[in-house]
């Protein structure tokens, strides 16, 4: 069984009226009452359709097999908007097993992303009453919020992982829970954020350079980077939180969130003595995105 990380204290589009079904479908609500053998539930896989599971060819890594079963681990991390468990899924009597981190967004009783409305800027819904929902935050807004964001991040892992860009595989979305890669021992523990690290700095920020201005190329930025969002695994950088990815060209602040993300990260980077400049990067990741100040 693994380990719990020294860290752990403490996986669609556009949604409209016809999505209230899906946006109440949760992992818990859809497991049948007859439970696994062994384990803590079913595998979730087959609760997904083709367009909620992650890019093809899937990984070899990967368990799909409809007789395997889903055994939690505990917590690996808490956030206001969503909390990420390490889970395990395996088939019965084999050794086919993989480990997954399972982001669960809140809903009705928590507050949901304290600055999310400049983020939610160009997502509106074409219902009305979804949007109205929404702005007021009610009990069905607040939710539909929580499966909006679960979606955004589930789309965005998607594009980057198939862009190349050094993401954890999304393995799927089922409600407002999303699967993915578990960044970290086969044991369980978990990898150091990039905070934590005081190695192999020059080399990693080549690596974020690099993956930051493919995105800029695309048209994006993350949104809220930052050395707590961004994991170091045997010398590889791993971009993790993506809900909040914006698009730098339709929003209307997206110059904004793309110089905030290369101060963010280059100022950090600068006090530990790599030679990085936030005015030289935000000027770089502009110029990819064709963005003239």
């Amino acid at each position: 069984m693994p380990k719990h990380s020294q860290h752990r204290t403490r996986g669609k589009h556009a949604l409209d009226a016809d999505d209230i079904a899906w946006l109440e479908s949760t992992p818990d609500t859809a497991i049948a009452d007859d439970g696994p053998p062994e384990g803590d539930r079913w595998s979730t896989w087959d609760q997904s359709t083709p367009t909620e599971k992650g890019p093809r060819p899937y990984p070899d890594w990967l368990v799909t097999e409809l007789a395997a079963v889903d055994t939690e681990h505990g917590v690996l991390k808490t956030g206001k908007e969503a909390d990420v468990h390490l889970i395990s899924r395996g088939v019965p009597g084999t050794d086919r097993v993989c480990l997954l981190a399972a982001k669960r967004y809140r809903s009705t009783e928590h507050r949901l992303f304290h600055r999310d409305s400049g983020y939610l800027e160009g997502r509106r819904t074409r219902d009305n009453r979804m949007n109205r929902a929404m702005a007021s935050r009610t009990a069905f807004g607040r939710q539909a919020i929580a499966a909006q964001w679960a979606v955004a991040e589930f789309g965005a892992l998607c594009r980057l992982w198939e862009l190349g860009v050094p993401v954890p595989y999304p393995v799927q979305i089922v409600g407002t829970e999303i699967l993915q890669e578990f960044i970290g021992t086969p044991d369980g523990y978990a990898a150091p954020r990039l905070a934590q690290v005081s190695e192999g700095l020059d080399d990693l920020w080549e690596q974020l350079v690099a993956a930051m201005a493919t995105l800029a190329r695309e048209g994006l930025a993350h949104g809220d980077l930052s050395p707590y969002n961004l994991l170091v695994h045997d010398g590889r950088l791993v971009i993790i939180d993506l809900p909040q990815i914006v698009d730098v060209i339709a929003h209307p602040a997206g110059p904004s969130f793309l110089d905030r993300d290369a101060r963010n990260v280059a100022t950090w980077f600068a006090a530990k003595g790599v030679p990085a400049d936030p005015d030289s990067l935000a000027e770089l990741l502009r110029a990819e995105t064709g963005i003239i100040r």
